[in-house]
């Protein structure tokens, strides 16, 4: 991983980085890009949550930068809002559920501070999956509790790991 960067806020929300980076206390933070696993996990719970976006009355995006009140700007892998809520560039309310798909390169210490930041922001579900292992963990509480299934509370909105990866076993085969 690179060095990181000091500038502005408004330098970073003026500048496109490939893959997008992370504004986190003045600094660039690069984010692990995903390998084979992370990026079909990715997508397929993306295409869950899009699936039922209408019928959940909810908004999924991948990979949208999200100005948190910690001043920090995060780019969840996948980050799900009432759809209701206003449509910006940079979004600027934090989402309802953030789910982050962990990378080989990934450290506990990283992800940790990546929770952190959403509880601060008021992000009520905040889940962690590993592709490789096929598990998940609510930390929505700031502790790793482990799921296999997720609800979003007063919503019929759900993540249900099981079904999700023998969804994309059959699309693999």
């Amino acid at each position: 991983m690179a060095t990181a960067v000091q500038i502005t806020l408004e330098e970073y929300l003026r500048t496109s980085f490939r893959p997008d980076a992370e504004y986190v206390k003045g600094e660039v933070q690069e984010r692990n890009v995903g390998e084979y696993d992370h990026t079909v996990v990715q997508w397929a719970i993306l295409d869950w949550f899009r699936r039922h976006d209408k019928e959940w009355l909810t908004r999924t995006l991948q990979e949208q930068r999200t100005r948190l009140k910690t001043g920090n700007v995060r780019v969840p892998d996948i980050a799900v809002w009432a759809r209701n809520a206003p449509i910006e560039p940079v979004f600027s309310h934090a989402p309802m559920v953030v789910v982050e798909v962990l990378s080989p390169e990934d450290r506990q210490y990283r992800v940790q501070a990546r929770i952190e930041d959403y509880r601060q922001a008021g992000v009520a579900h905040i889940w962690v999956v590993d592709p490789t292992r096929r598990v998940g963990w609510d930390c929505s509480d700031g502790n790793w509790t482990a799921k296999a299934r997720f609800g979003v509370t007063d919503s019929a909105a759900y993540l249900d790991l099981p079904d999700l990866f023998k969804a994309l076993d059959e699309a693999e085969a």
